[in-house]
């Protein structure tokens, strides 16, 4: 990298590190999980307070603002029809239970901020608005503007982009801070759907487990008609003043697409229910079908194992357990290769268990791919090693991100997951969720860079 270009950086970024992380905590103080839609809040209101507040700091850092009837938003530099992008979102999942502190205040800890959101995706959704600020404070050449969109709706059905391509022209490229560094060409394909009871419950009273589907759960309850119940490891048992036994299992949650090192919390609670003998008949029939989605992830135990060689083999773990309209339901998220679909997922799911449960279809998107040899993909993967002084290439995740969604678009760090982090740094979606400070002020020099050799390219 140029020295001087590399000395101007590291002093814009020193200059403003302090506003960064308290503009990340503005964002962090606002629960933007999704909720009932109202007039001006499609995604609820918290999504709809978070994009005005992100577009408050983007036009306090000199930047034009759009807001797109609180669906997205963008702010924007230069002129033109054709334009880049990054894109980032304002949405969070549930909070869950276990947090040392409050989510929603930000909090520094050796050199790291915790807070739900601070990683997915509070956190990068301020860096792009400072690297805009770069180019802008700096008078960098433009060969085409730059937006850096931020959407209210990526954790729950990404409506936020539905409705943007719907109205606006697609950029001619972008980026998702979303992911893990050095950057992501492809992702899996995504099925979400539910196993619903066929029958009611008998003598489960009820049962609940997990805040999102695309969440493995780190707690599950249940309460039983039952003389004796006992506790066992990774389930607690107390007799309730009703006379039930209230059911507690603990695991080790995660996001759904990376599974490896959790603990499903919903498999724990079903397999002590079946080993005690503590479910009715047709109850028990409906927990060993969650029990053989619990064997593993990788969905051998209901038979949609599948690996094509391009991805990491398919998962597919379960979210959310619950009870609606009397009958037991258990969500299901899947993030599968090439060489099978969320149709055929279910499909081999019904062979396996339909005789006890129903087998829904609720999302199915196909996986995507992009060639390493893309001018764009090289500029983005060069101006990460050019940061960190690397020699690291593209990788594909089971993970899903805006990029999916946009003719030319690839997702691009600022996780690490290599890097070891300490005990008390929660990751994405989980209790504690954690970011490295020094880690997201090298992100925001690597966007930089990489706008910038981002320009030079004809399109």
């Amino acid at each position: 990298m140029d020295d001087i270009l590399n000395r101007e950086i590291d002093a814009f970024i020193e200059a403003h590190e302090e506003e960064i992380f308290a503009n990340i905590a503005r964002l962090v103080a606002i629960n933007s999980v999704e909720g009932e839609a109202a007039p001006g809040a499609p995604f609820g209101e918290g999504p709809a307070r978070a994009l005005d507040e992100g577009l408050r700091i983007a036009r306090e850092l000199g930047l034009k603002t759009v807001n797109c009837e609180n669906y997205i938003g963008y702010a924007e530099i230069g002129e033109g029809e054709d334009y880049l992008a990054t894109i980032t979102h304002l949405d969070v999942v549930p909070v869950g239970d276990g947090w040392t502190e409050d989510p929603f205040t930000m909090r520094e800890r050796e050199g790291y901020i915790i807070g739900r959101g601070v990683m997915d995706d509070k956190g990068p959704s301020v860096l792009c608005l400072y690297a805009l600020k770069y180019l802008k404070d700096r008078g960098i050449p433009l060969r085409y503007p730059v937006r850096a969109l931020l959407g209210a709706n990526e954790e729950t059905g990404m409506g936020d982009v539905d409705y943007y391509l719907a109205h606006f022209r697609a950029p001619l490229f972008c980026f998702s801070p979303d992911a893990n560094f050095p950057l992501c060409n492809g992702e899996k394909g995504i099925y979400h759907g539910r196993m619903i009871a066929k029958v009611p419950m008998e003598k489960l009273v009820d049962i609940k487990g997990g805040f999102a589907a695309n969440a493995i759960p780190d707690k599950a309850e249940a309460w039983v008609k039952a003389e004796k119940a006992g506790s066992a490891p990774g389930v607690t048992a107390e007799k309730t003043e009703d006379g039930l036994w209230h059911l507690t299992a603990v695991g080790v949650g995660g996001h759904a697409s990376l599974p490896e090192g959790t603990v499903n919390a919903i498999g724990v609670l079903v397999n002590y229910l079946l080993e005690k003998g503590l479910a009715g008949e047709q109850e028990a029939k409906f927990l060993r079908a969650v029990a053989m989605l619990n064997e593993n992830s990788d969905g051998s135990g209901l038979g949609v194992q599948a690996d094509d060689g391009l991805f990491k083999p398919l998962t597919l773990v379960g979210g959310v357990i619950g009870v609606e309209d009397g009958r037991m339901f258990q969500t299901l998220d899947s993030r599968y290769p090439t060489n099978t679909s969320g149709e055929q997922i279910a499909a081999k799911i019904r062979e396996k268990v339909g005789d006890v449960c129903e087998v829904t279809v609720e999302r199915d998107a196909p996986p995507f791919y992009m060639s390493l040899d893309k001018p764009e993909i090289r500029a983005c993967i060069g101006a990460y090693n050019a940061v960190t002084g690397e020699n690291a290439e593209p990788y594909t995740i089971g993970g899903g991100t805006y990029a999916r969604d946009f003719p030319n678009a690839v997702s691009f760090g600022p996780e690490h997951p290599e890097r070891p982090q300490p005990d008390f740094a929660g990751p994405i979606h989980g209790v504690d969720e954690a970011a490295c400070k020094a880690w997201l002020l090298e992100a925001l020099k690597v966007y930089i860079v990489a706008l910038i050799e981002l320009e030079k390219l004809s399109f």
